[in-house]
């Protein structure tokens, strides 16, 4: 019988890969930069056709500027978070679904324990 289970996917950090991340933060932080500026256009320039009522339009754009400075709040943190740590550690990067062949007389808590896979430099390095 084959069963779906949950296999976490954690990548280790090198030299590489931690330029990597930065430079994919940093990639983000720009775009969601740019968001909020367009974001505060469009309000001014709504704002001068007169169509939409000033409070409720200000208020969604508000909204909207304020989800993204949340975001870059986020990616700043994680890049601070990323220069304390060393070379070799393992990041969690994501969780897939794995199909896991199962029989009578396995251990049910072997199946249980799941797997991970761990990515080094992009090429699968383990599988424990």
């Amino acid at each position: 019988m084959n069963i779906l289970q949950n296999v976490v996917v954690k990548q280790v950090l090198t030299e590489k890969s931690k330029e990597e991340l930065l430079e994919k933060y940093a990639l983000n932080r720009i775009q969601l930069n740019k968001e909020c500026d367009q974001l505060g256009f469009e309000l001014k320039k709504l704002e001068k056709t007169k169509k939409f009522q000033p409070n409720s339009l200000k208020k969604h754009f508000e909204k909207e500027i304020h989800m993204r400075q949340e975001k870059i709040k986020l990616l700043e943190f994680q890049i601070d978070q990323l220069h304390m740590l060393p070379i070799g550690s393992e990041l969690k990067e994501k969780e897939i679904q794995a199909i896991v062949e199962i029989k009578v007389g396995d251990r049910w808590d072997d199946v249980l324990a799941g797997k991970t896979i761990i990515i080094k430099d992009g090429i699968i390095d383990e599988i424990r």
